[in-house]
């Protein structure tokens, strides 16, 4: 059962609007869809409410990416919960944009703030929720991840982040497995 569901990004203006806060912005609909509100703690924002007779913490790592096990980690070991009931949302170059894919486990895959989280975890036995942001071989990784959404993006991309907060509330309602099967398509 999923208790924690993280979304990853990077704090600050800078970043806001980037590809590689999507994470984050998934989990600022989710917790608006639940009636939650962020405070700071486990060097993070963290949200928690009562979700089918159970606590469920929402959180957005303030570590920044490439540390965001650090966060995660804390609140885990803090409520001693097992890295199976955690769901990670973080954005996935591998996937095109405006796709959405639920794995049961993985590797990091390139992904720097999934490599972090396993590595403070001590496992890579966590569902994830990969959002797809697709590829731009002009540019190079970092400046596509840390770069804005081109205008046609854009036009779809509330729907997009609806799609990701409709699909934890999915793993919340009926599992992974039922939730896999409606969104990965």
């Amino acid at each position: 059962m999923i208790k924690i569901i993280a979304g990853l990004g990077n704090p600050g203006e800078k970043y806001e609007g980037t590809r590689h806060n999507i994470g984050f912005e998934v989990l600022d609909i989710l917790a608006e869809k639940l009636g939650a509100k962020f405070v700071e703690k486990f060097e993070g924002l963290l949200a928690e409410v009562r979700y089918n007779g159970e606590k469920l913490y929402l959180l957005k790592p303030q570590t920044f990416m490439n540390l965001s096990g650090k966060s995660v980690a804390m609140l885990a070991n803090f409520y001693k919960i097992d890295a199976g009931d955690i769901l990670i949302v973080h954005d996935e170059m591998n996937i095109p944009y405006n796709t959405i894919k639920l794995r049961h486990k993985g590797s990091a895959g390139g992904h720097n703030g999934l490599k972090s989280i396993i590595e403070c975890l001590g496992s890579d036995n966590f569902p994830r929720l990969k959002m797809g942001i697709g590829r731009d071989a002009a540019k190079d990784t970092v400046s596509y991840v840390l770069g804005k959404y081109k205008p046609e993006e854009l036009k779809l991309y509330d729907d997009f982040l609806n799609k990701g907060a409709a699909a934890c509330i999915e793993v919340l309602n009926n599992g992974l497995n039922k939730a896999m099967s409606i969104y990965n398509q």
